[in-house]
């Protein structure tokens, strides 16, 4: 595949730009720090506070220890500690060492579920991309669970969920575990050096992207039965679940953009076929959240959930969606050289330079209001570090290999 030219005055060749966004990551890295407990990592309040009672959970944990062994692996100084707390963690009080796997916080109550696992899938591989110790056992564990409970060779997609002993699997399948299963997979292919992952990621993407949103004009559908018959008024009383929420969530459309085209520069990488489709669904997905979503109600923004018929349903506009349009034109940008890519590069960040990124308080807000004031009826406080700091990475560097392992070979 040949690397097109950019346009000539892309931000993505501006010395300023680059330099802004690698100021901004190291903006953001010091709020998080402070997100350490006992037992893992915990969410932060607006102020970067732990909250009085905060508890370890593991999508924090497993997203702070793979944002920090993604800041060590650079070279920043001060993080390599927090990276190795985050391994204890997962090693430690977060992990079902009955029954395997991992519970979602330090209470160690409830199920297991696909999404987290891929998390921690994705923290151990940035780990031992970091070589820290302990990164390569908890990488085999993760990599054991996945293949024990999750991956289903017949339907080359993740199972959602099972109980907290596994006897008992929910009878739904879920788009955003498989979309950061996909994200896993291709770490996992970076530090096992195993093309599986790549070709189970094609697998997942060709069902989830290729098959259900490609026929329905490049909008994702997010929640399935046990046998992927798409269940179009999943959570209709919930509408604004913060992990399944009714209807369509364009962010996500963002984010499978930019995976097809980390996927697509995977297999060529490794020397494997990479289907044309990957480059024409990421375009397809892409546009149509730019057309639904942006301004979606009359003023700037992207909304954070539509209806079937592209209405705004939940008209918030959530930080991690921002992040991901901004990661998504820049893998565009990068795959293309096409103008109208950089226009919308800009377009996203000067969004968020205006509106989500908090000079005062530090970090970003991670909620906007229907009038782009902040808000938390759906994500109270700043709790995550990893949809920001991966969007001022990704600009930055090729599609292949993926984070970790790209930042390590610099």
């Amino acid at each position: 595949m040949k690397t097109p030219a950019m346009p000539p005055d892309s931000w993505l060749v501006k010395p300023a730009h680059l330099a802004w966004l690698n100021a901004e990551g190291m903006r953001l890295l010091p709020f998080a720090s402070t997100s350490g407990v006992a037992q893992g990592f915990a969410a932060l309040d607006c102020h970067g506070r732990l909250p009085a009672g905060a508890g370890a959970e593991l999508i924090h944990t497993t997203r702070m220890t793979h944002c920090f062994a993604l800041a060590h692996i650079q070279g920043v100084p001060g993080y390599v500690h927090l990276v190795d707390h985050g391994i204890a963690a997962l090693q430690g009080a977060l992990r079902d060492e009955v029954a395997g796997g991992w519970f979602a916080d330090a209470s160690r109550s409830g199920g297991k579920s696909a999404y987290l696992h891929a998390f921690v899938a994705l923290a151990a591989s940035s780990a031992q991309a970091a070589r820290r110790p302990g990164a390569k056992v908890l990488l085999a564990e993760a990599i054991s669970i996945i293949e024990r409970h999750f991956w289903c060779e017949e339907e080359g997609a993740l199972r959602e969920s099972f109980s907290a002993d596994w006897s008992q699997e929910e009878a739904y399948r879920g788009a955003n575990s498989n979309m950061h299963g996909t994200e896993a997979f291709l770490a996992l292919a970076d530090v096992t050096g195993d093309a599986l992952w790549l070709h189970r990621a094609l697998r997942i993407v060709e069902r989830l992207i290729h098959g259900h949103a490609a026929s329905r004009g490049y909008v994702v559908v997010e929640h399935f039965d046990r046998h992927w018959q798409s269940l179009p008024e999943y959570n209709d009383d919930n509408r604004a679940d913060p992990f399944r929420p009714y209807g369509s969530t364009p962010g996500h459309s963002f984010e499978w953009a930019r995976l097809l085209l980390h996927l697509e520069a995977a297999l060529i990488r490794a020397e494997l076929d990479a289907p044309d489709w990957l480059l024409e669904d990421a375009r397809g997905l892409f546009a149509s959240a730019c057309r639904d979503a942006w301004q979606a109600d009359g003023k700037p923004g992207l909304v954070y959930s539509l209806d079937w018929l592209g209405q705004p349903v939940v008209r918030a506009r959530l930080h991690w969606v921002q992040a991901e349009a901004s990661a998504a034109a820049a893998a565009l940008l990068r795959r293309t050289g096409e103008a109208m890519y950089e226009q919308w590069y800009r377009r996203f960040w000067e969004f968020t330079a205006s509106y989500f990124i908090d000079l005062q308080q530090g970090s970003w807000h991670h909620e906007l209001d229907c009038d782009n004031r902040p808000a938390a009826s759906i994500w109270p406080g700043k709790p995550d570090l990893y949809h920001a700091y991966q969007a001022v990475l990704l600009p930055r560097l090729a599609l292949a290999p993926s984070l970790a392992t790209a930042l390590a070979a610099m």
